[in-house]
């Protein structure tokens, strides 16, 4: 049996019960004893009050350890009960009280089904083979009830004794039974909870790292981009600014340029961060169509790049246009940072029936690092939230080629 199906353990305040319970049927029993002795119980045929007395510990007191034995407990019990009931001792009720609660225990807490079955079919048993051989010494002997007539009183009373314990032993099986998978489905349920829990907190974790790595990638597109940029249109500026001013005025000019939309997209990226996502005014703002002023951009800072589309324009998701344009944006930031001089861009964009492909080649010398960068690591996870797939490579006769392709679903017609 698996750990998590096995029964748990008695708690201290539910054995601190057990030793009460044991507590008060002792005194019941002393009670219960002095009472009969005094009543004539067995019309006085019984042993002296000391046994009497030794009889009520021995049923009563084992039941402060029921939990923690329960098998050992029934049979202690039950052993003292039959040893009581044989030599007369004047206490009828609370001896039957206990091998009820004994039997119970046993059915409830033992975890080994097969054993507790075993150990309480044994003694209901032993228990129906002494009650018909208690009967049968009653049917033989002269004092008693009359056994006259088709139903006689000795028959009435026989049926009555036989019918009072299968109730008893059937209803403490039963009891036991019921109590014992009623925890059962209380631990597994407490079980699947913790489990929920956990996977609750695995799952907001995930969501945070997620929400990390998605925060760094667009910060690592948007300054990377600008950021380049800038520092083009600043060693312009430094290179010319001896000889030709106006050169350098209008480098230094791009460089507040690239600044202001830097901070620009910053903030918008903050302000859709801090709102959220139900309050969100709309979507982001980079579309497909935007790669025009990304390749004038990319002109205006120092590497000529031509944009040409290929095929009619379909209607394409919002999150796969921001992905496309995010991955032409880090694209052309790599060739302006690692072709070199005289380096040159191609962007194409095509759309196909049901997919859209993007592809940013340039010339002049591939990355000298072998370690793929945070850049192209933020255009695979990029192409693949799209549910496409990236293509990274240098070309042979010098060069990057960047390209991505992503299905899209065609619209269903009216």
């Amino acid at each position: 049996m698996p750990d998590s199906m096995l029964r748990r353990a008695a708690t201290a305040d539910e054995r601190r019960h057990d030793a009460w319970l044991a507590a008060g049927l002792l005194i019941a029993a002393m009670l219960s004893t002095a009472l009969g002795s005094v009543s004539g119980v067995y019309r006085g045929a019984h042993p002296d009050l000391v046994w009497g007395l030794l009889y009520s510990a021995a049923i009563s007191a084992p039941l402060a350890l029921r939990r923690r034995y329960p098998m050992s407990v029934l049979i202690v019990v039950s052993t003292a009960f039959f040893i009581g009931v044989s030599i007369r001792i004047p206490e009828l009720y609370v001896g039957n009280v206990s091998l009820f609660i004994g039997m119970y225990t046993v059915g409830s807490w033992v975890a080994d089904r097969r054993r507790a079955a075993l150990v309480r079919a044994l003694l209901i048993v032993a228990m129906f083979v002494w009650l018909m051989i208690s009967i049968f010494q009653s049917a033989a002997s002269d004092d008693g009830l009359s056994r006259e007539g088709p139903f006689s009183p000795f028959a009435a009373f026989a049926m009555i004794q036989f019918l009072v314990n299968v109730a008893f032993f059937g209803g403490a099986y039963l009891f036991g039974e019921r109590a014992y998978t009623s925890a059962m489905e209380r631990a597994a349920l407490e079980e699947r909870t913790r489990e929920l829990e956990l996977e609750r907190e695995r799952s907001a974790a995930q969501a945070v790292a997620l929400d990390r790595v998605r925060i760094a990638r667009e910060l690592h597109d948007v300054v990377a981009h600008h950021v380049s940029a800038m520092g083009v249109q600043a060693g312009a500026a430094r290179t010319v600014l001896e000889r030709d001013s106006d050169a350098a005025r209008t480098a230094l000019t791009g460089v507040e340029t690239s600044a202001r939309q830097a901070l620009s997209e910053l903030r918008q990226l903050l302000e859709t961060l801090r709102t959220p996502e139900t309050d969100a005014p709309g979507g982001s703002t980079l579309r497909l169509d935007g790669l025009v002023e990304l390749v004038a951009h990319a002109n205006d800072n120092g590497l000529p790049t031509t944009l040409s589309v290929v095929g009619e324009a379909t209607p394409t998701p919002e999150l796969v246009q921001v992905n496309l344009y995010r991955i032409a944006q880090e694209a052309l930031t790599n060739a302006r940072r690692h072709g070199g001089p005289g380096a040159t861009a191609d962007v194409r964009l095509r759309y196909g029936t049901s997919d859209v492909e993007l592809e940013v080649a340039n010339t002049g010398r591939p990355p000298i690092s072998g370690r793929a960068g945070l850049g192209l690591v933020g255009m695979r996870e990029r192409a693949a939230a799209s549910g496409g797939s990236l293509e990274a490579r240098a070309r042979p006769r010098g060069g990057f080629l960047v390209r991505v392709h992503v299905p899209v679903s065609p619209a269903v017609p009216a």
